[in-house]
C-alpha cells in the first residue's frame, strides 16, 4: 500500500513556506519523483522500498492532471510480503481515449484469511495469529480504455488475468500442529480440494461512468459515479468462470471556498455463477492506475477493520468522510497543502458464499449459524498534498466491534500511512 516518505519530516516546515506569495505554479514538461518508501499498514507491518513518480504535464494546458504517468515500486513487508509494480498512465497515445496499462507481482507469506460472511465465520482473538493465515502469490495484469461519450460520461473496456497460487501459511514461529482455518475449511470440503491451491482468473470487462472531478487526485467538487461488469469464462483461461458486477458511487460537496469538502463513497459488489473462494476479497480496482485490490477491511474499504474480515459472495461497503484543507504554500518550487480528515466506514454482507462459517476449536469446528451484520469504524487522518497529485496520508481507524479488532492487540484500532485520498 504505497506509502509514506520520509519527505513528510520537511514538508512540515511551515513558517518560511506560507510568507510565500500564494499563487500557484503551473507545472509542465516532465516531473520526476523517486523517493524511498518508509511505510507502516498495521495489517502488513512496516514497509521498505522504493518508487518512481513520472508526471508529463506537457504545456501546462491540463494542470493540475497530467497529459501521463509512469509509476514505478518495489516494496517489502516486514510481515512477509513483497510488492513489484509497473504502471502507465496515457491522455493522448490514443486519440480520445485514455489507456492504463499495469503490471504488478503480489506476494503475501501471511495473508489474511478469516473465512467468509463476517459475523457468521467465529473468531477467537486467543488463537495465534497464523491460524489466520494463508500464503498467496499473485501475479496480475490489467489494460484499460476509456473514452468520452459525452461531457462528463464515459464508456470503460478492459482485460484483466491473475494467476492465484495459496498455499497453507507457514514460519518457524508459528506451531503447525494447531492447523490453520483455512485448513479446516478444505478438510472439510467448505472449499472443494479443486480450489484450494489457486488457479487462473482472465476476464474481460465493460462499463460505463460519470466523473465531473475538478481535480482527479484531490478533488473539491463533482461526482464520480460508475457501473463495470466483468466476465471470466474458461475459455478465455479463467479456471472457474464467474461474472462479477460492481457500482460505485462518490460525491463531493464544497463548502468554505472549497476549505472543507464533505466527501462519500457507497459500493455494491458481488458474483453470479459459483466463483472459487479466492477471487472473493479483490475489491474491482477502478481508478486510473489501480490494480484489484484485497479486501474487505483494510486501508482501500473499511479503514480500522481487519483486512479480509468481510468476505462474501455479495458485499456493501461506505464511507463517509470531512477534509478540510487548513494551509496551502509553496515551497521547493511546488504547489502544497496540509489537509486533516475525519471518517466513518462501515460495510455489511448482502449474500452469502455458500461455505459458511466455521468455529475453530473450542467447540470443534462446527457451524456457527449466526448471520453477519454491520461493520463501522471511525478515525482521523492527515494528508501532505503536492501538486494536488501526490499526497502523503496517514490514517488512524477503529472498529466499533471488538469482533473486527486487529488480531495482533485486540485493543485499539490500525494505523496506515499510505499515499493518495481513498476515493
Amino acid at each position: 500500500m504505497k506509502r509514506f516518505i520520509l519527505l513528510l519530516a520537511a514538508c512540515l516546515m511551515l513558517t518560511e513556506a506560507v510568507a510565500q506569495e500564494k499563487q500557484e505554479i503551473v507545472k509542465t514538461g516532465l516531473n520526476f519523483g523517486p523517493l524511498p518508501i518508509v511505510a507502516f499498514d498495521q495489517d502488513m507491518g512496516w514497509e521498505f522500498g522504493a518508487l518512481l513518480n513520472i508526471f508529463n504535464f506537457g504545456d501546462g494546458s491540463t494542470y493540475p492532471n497530467p497529459k501521463s504517468r509512469i509509476y514505478i515500486e518495489a516494496a517489502y513487508y516486514t510481515k512477509g510480503s513483497q510488492l513489484y509494480r509497473l504502471a502507465y498512465d496515457d491522455r493522448s497515445l490514443i486519440p480520445g481515449v485514455r489507456f492504463t496499462a499495469a503490471l504488478e507481482m503480489a506476494y503475501g507469506k501471511a495473508l489474511d484469511f478469516y473465512g467468509f460472511n463476517g459475523y457468521q465465520s467465529y473468531f477467537d482473538s486467543t488463537l495465534p495469529s497464523g491460524f489466520y493465515r494463508i500464503n498467496r502469490m499473485l501475479p496480475n495484469a490489467k489494460l484499460a480504455f476509456t473514452g468520452e461519450i459525452l461531457k462528463n460520461f464515459y464508456w470503460k473496456a478492459g482485460y484483466s488475468f491473475k494467476y492465484f497460487r495459496i498455499r497453507e501459511f507457514q514460519s518457524d514461529t508459528y506451531d503447525s500442529s494447531l492447523g490453520t482455518f483455512f485448513g479446516k475449511y478444505v478438510e472439510l470440503g467448505l472449499i472443494p480440494q479443486e480450489d484450494a491451491n489457486g488457479g487462473f482468473s482472465s476476464s474481460v470487462s465493460a462499463g460505463l461512468m460519470y466523473d465531473s472531478r475538478d481535480v482527479e487526485n484531490a478533488p473539491t467538487k463533482g461526482i464520480w459515479a460508475e457501473a463495470n461488469a466483468e466476465y471470466a469464462p474458461s475459455w478465455l483461461g479463467t479456471s472457474k468462470s464467474y461474472f462479477k458486477y460492481h457500482a460505485c458511487a462518490r460525491g463531493y460537496l464544497p463548502l468554505f471556498d472549497k476549505h472543507l469538502v464533505l466527501a462519500g463513497r457507497a459500493t455494491i459488489e458481488g458474483f453470479a455463477g459459483n466463483p472459487a473462494f479466492y477471487v472473493l476479497p479483490l475489491d474491482m480496482g477502478t481508478g486510473s492506475l489501480s490494480l484489484d485490490r484485497d479486501g474487505f477491511g483494510g486501508y482501500h474499504t473499511i479503514r480500522g477493520m481487519m483486512r479480509n474480515r468481510l468476505v462474501a459472495k455479495s458485499v456493501f461497503f461506505w464511507n463517509a468522510e470531512a477534509r478540510w484543507r487548513f494551509v496551502d504554500f509553496k515551497w521547493i518550487k511546488q504547489n502544497f497543502s496540509l489537509c486533516l480528515n475525519g471518517f466513518c466506514d462501515g460495510g455489511s454482507t448482502v449474500q452469502e458464499f455458500p461455505a459458511g462459517g466455521l468455529m475453530p476449536f473450542h467447540a470443534g469446528p462446527v457451524y456457527k449459524g449466526a448471520k453477519d451484520g454491520f461493520h463501522f469504524t471511525a478515525g482521523l487522518g492527515l494528508r501532505v498534498i503536492m501538486n494536488h497529485n501526490f499526497i502523503i496520508a496517514v490514517d488512524y481507524g477503529h472498529p466499533i466491534n471488538r469482533k473486527d479488532l486487529m488480531l495482533q492487540d485486540n485493543k485499539g484500532g490500525s494505523v496506515y500511512v499510505n499515499t493518495g485520498f481513498l476515493f
